[in-house]
């Protein structure tokens, strides 16, 4: 039996459903802080969490792809088991990191915009 294609194909499947799942939750509860960012401008702030989106699926499936170019060959189930854990556990921390630093890019952005609409009150 090939195990490098049912590692491919099991890869695919799980990475496909957690980059859909997590990208569907942060377009969703991410429009509150961004809305709060551009001020309440619903237009903005869709278009905005749209572009986000877009670029969120492109850079994940973009990095799924590459991961299937580098894959080692498959002998044995319990290798299969440890690529497939390796490259979703990578796929997984690399969202992780790309939404903290999202979430401290907003926090900075919004630090901000709170301190120029207290000193433009000030004036």
């Amino acid at each position: 039996m090939n195990y490098n294609i049912l590692s491919y194909i099991i890869y695919c499947v799980v990475t496909i459903y957690i980059i859909y799942w997590v990208g569907k939750m942060f377009h969703s509860n991410g429009r509150v802080f961004i809305l709060q960012l551009f001020r309440h401008n619903e237009a903005m702030t869709d278009t905005t969490n749209n572009i986000l989106l877009v670029a969120y699926y492109l850079f994940n499936i973009g990095y799924a792809v590459l991961q299937l170019s580098l894959w080692i060959k498959v002998d044995s189930i319990g290798s299969m088991i440890v690529s497939i854990s390796e490259k979703t556990g990578i796929l997984i921390f690399i969202l992780a990191v790309t939404h903290y630093f999202n979430m401290l890019l907003i926090y900075i952005l919004s630090k901000k915009l709170i301190h120029q609409t207290l000193t433009s009150k000030n004036t």
